[in-house]
């Protein structure tokens, strides 16, 4: 029980900071223009993103953007959710990666279904000319959960292989 609550609470917390993240960017961003910050190292700006990373499959016809942004990306976010719940094995960072990705699918998610395919955007980073994708805090939480599971994959690597040695 305390597994699934600890999954619950992740999830809300990263599902509600994204939600309320963009709701304030679709009330102060999306009829006015870009605000810069730190010398124009962070910019806020509104944009709809169709698409996946990159606006990727951006311009495919809008059935095929539901097949594979709302019916695939669900069968994923399920998937990942079962694998939490019936993994007792992984380690924390394993597990908190795991919450991560699975709290920014589930939040990008929401936004496709109640908002006509879209996903909100509004941070973009960078210095001059080089800069990152417009992005959000959903994305922000699948960078790090990703991070977080590459890190204990190295590390369990890193462990078996010392346990062989020995």
């Amino acid at each position: 029980m305390n597994r699934l609550l600890l999954i619950i609470f992740v999830l809300t917390s990263s599902v509600g900071c994204d939600q309320s993240s963009k709701y304030l960017a679709s009330e102060w961003l999306a009829n006015s223009s870009m605000i810069t910050f730190l010398n124009d190292s962070l910019r806020l700006t509104y944009a709809e993103n169709h698409g996946g990373f990159l606006s990727l499959g951006g311009s495919l016809p809008e059935q095929y953007r539901f097949w594979i942004f709302v019916v695939i990306v669900s069968m994923v976010l399920i998937s990942m959710f079962c694998y939490l719940l019936i993994n007792r094995q992984l380690s924390p960072l394993h597990f908190y990666g795991v919450c991560l990705v699975l709290g920014g699918g589930l939040s990008n998610l929401i936004d496709r279904v109640t908002n006509q395919g879209a996903v909100v955007d509004f941070l973009n980073m960078g210095i001059g000319s080089l800069r990152t994708g417009i992005f959000n805090m959903a994305d922000v939480f699948i960078l790090l959960g990703v991070v977080l599971f590459i890190t204990a994959r190295i590390k369990s690597r890193n462990m078996a292989q010392q346990s062989v040695r020995t």
